[in-house]
């Protein structure tokens, strides 16, 4: 079910009733409502995908229980790669069989064998890669002793297919979620109020913004032998604009409708595109997953403990596997290298931890040297879009070619005035509000009455300029 849906808009009214009004004397009930109306949800694509979800989360709810149980650190060690194995297994079948097939059969193929392919018609179950990793940190953190496990199942399976996060995240922990559904929740207004404005915010980012970026620069990459590179670069900026605004908007939506349920999730994009270096780009981009990837794989292989060789060696591996994590394709591997050589320059120089807080922080313009290097990150992350968005790699290398030749310095032959109005608009909301977690709360200390000239002049514009056709989610192919 798309949250850009009349489906979704009948849904979650509905849901929201019966939570508040008719299950609200029972925490109990109200959790099985949350779990029912996520499998609804889940189930709407495909009902077949919670025969997935549900497994997956079965075998982890039983291991965790297992390993709280059990002391001989061998046998802690079993269970812990039966979950690994198992969700590692079930993931790689899933989204990544095919892609190994094919490389199999291209590597016997460049030393002149034949072999036959074995492809499988496979269905990606939607937000399989998002809600595997949710199980995953579970499991580590009781294997770390961090947590205690769950004997509650139906909090347990709430936890891992809870609906507004389930499919684009954020990746929530089970340290901060889990221990939501065990508590009684009341109604409150104003931070029902907040999830609304969020709600707003984030349908503002996807139908108004990424939805008109889109149609501007998919037929830029469509085409893109009939364009100039400085074209091309555009729309490969322009697209880092589109993506943010769509995935970001989902975790607007997804965190908003967790508020008006009582809940309370993590925060997953911190304006990452007023970021001056590439390391502060990631720290406020898709927060969820960076943090994931920071606890589990980055600071178990050592961190930023040891030396520059062992650095560099850790950084590369957390972003090719990261770029892997996106989907079975080579561009997403090398779209993760180049993220690690990004990086060389500050592991190098040490500058890894000079931008901490937000910029322009205790004035309202920046200077002239954070608008430099903010303008430099936004124009050098606009060529790794281009890996990011190429359909193959033989895409991406025709793509750089044309870039990375004179016709870089010839004007931008398709324009479109319409988008970059939006887009300065949307930025200047954005900047005015860059010290809050969504900008629309900065309007808590607005008068009621301007704040109601905001809400309807931004719900005007989305369904006078907005795009309603209901697209998915560009990070539900994930």
């Amino acid at each position: 079910m798309l949250f850009n849906s009349i489906d979704f808009a009948i849904f979650l009214p509905l849901v929201f009733l019966l939570y508040w009004f008719v299950f609200n004397k029972s925490l109990k009930l109200q959790n099985i409502l949350i779990l029912v109306s996520s499998y609804i949800f889940y189930g709407w694509w495909d009902w077949r995908f919670l025969i997935l979800i549900f497994t997956s989360s079965l075998i982890d709810f039983v291991i965790g229980l297992k390993l709280k149980k059990e002391e001989n650190i061998n046998r802690r060690k079993l269970y812990l790669l039966i979950s690994i194995f198992a969700n590692l297994g079930l993931l790689g079948f899933f989204k990544y069989y095919n892609f190994f097939v094919d490389s199999f059969t291209m590597a016997f193929s460049f030393f002149g064998y034949q072999i036959n392919d074995y492809n499988l018609n496979i269905i990606l179950p939607v937000g399989i890669s998002f809600y595997t990793f949710q199980t995953m940190s579970y499991i580590f953190d009781i294997y770390k002793r961090k947590l205690e496990p769950t004997n509650n199942i139906i909090n347990f399976l709430a936890f891992v297919s809870f609906f507004p996060q389930l499919v684009a995240g954020p990746i929530e922990r089970a340290i901060n979620l889990l221990p939501q559904f065990n508590k009684k929740r009341e109604f409150d207004f104003i931070y029902a109020s907040d999830g609304l404005r969020q709600i707003l915010w984030g349908f503002v980012k996807k139908i108004l913004i990424a939805e008109n970026c889109g149609t501007y620069i998919n037929p830029i990459f469509a085409d893109y032998q009939d364009h100039t590179g400085s074209t091309i670069l555009f729309a490969s900026i322009i697209f880092g604009f589109q993506i943010y605004c769509d995935f970001s908007g989902y975790s607007d939506i997804a965190i908003g409708t967790a508020k008006l349920f009582g809940f309370d999730l993590m925060q997953n994009f911190a304006y990452p595109f007023f970021s001056r270096n590439i390391s502060e780009f990631w720290r406020r981009w898709h927060i969820s997953l960076t943090t994931w990837f920071r606890d589990y794989i980055y600071f178990p292989l050592g961190g930023s403990r040891g030396n520059k060789l062992s650095i560099i060696r850790n950084t590369f591996i957390v972003f090719l596997v990261s770029g892997f994590w996106h989907g079975p394709a080579w561009t997403y591997v090398i779209y993760g290298a180049l993220n690690g050589a990004y990086f060389l320059p500050i592991i190098l120089k040490k500058t890894k931890t000079d931008y901490i807080g937000i910029i322009a922080q205790d004035t309202f313009f920046p200077n002239l040297k954070e608008f430099s290097l903010m303008l430099f990150n936004i124009y050098a992350i606009g060529y790794l879009w281009m890996m990011f968005r190429a359909e193959n790699l033989n895409h991406a290398l025709s793509m750089y070619k044309t870039v990375f030749s004179l016709s870089l310095f010839y004007k931008i032959d398709t324009f479109n005035p319409k988008v970059l109005i939006i887009l300065s608009f949307f930025l200047g909301l954005e900047w005015i509000g860059r010290k809050y977690d969504c900008p629309l709360h900065i309007l808590n200390n607005v008068n009621i009455f301007y704040r109601w000239i905001i809400y309807v002049l931004l719900i005007l514009s989305v369904f006078y300029f907005g795009n309603f056709n209901e697209n998915e989610f560009i990070y539900f192919q994930f």
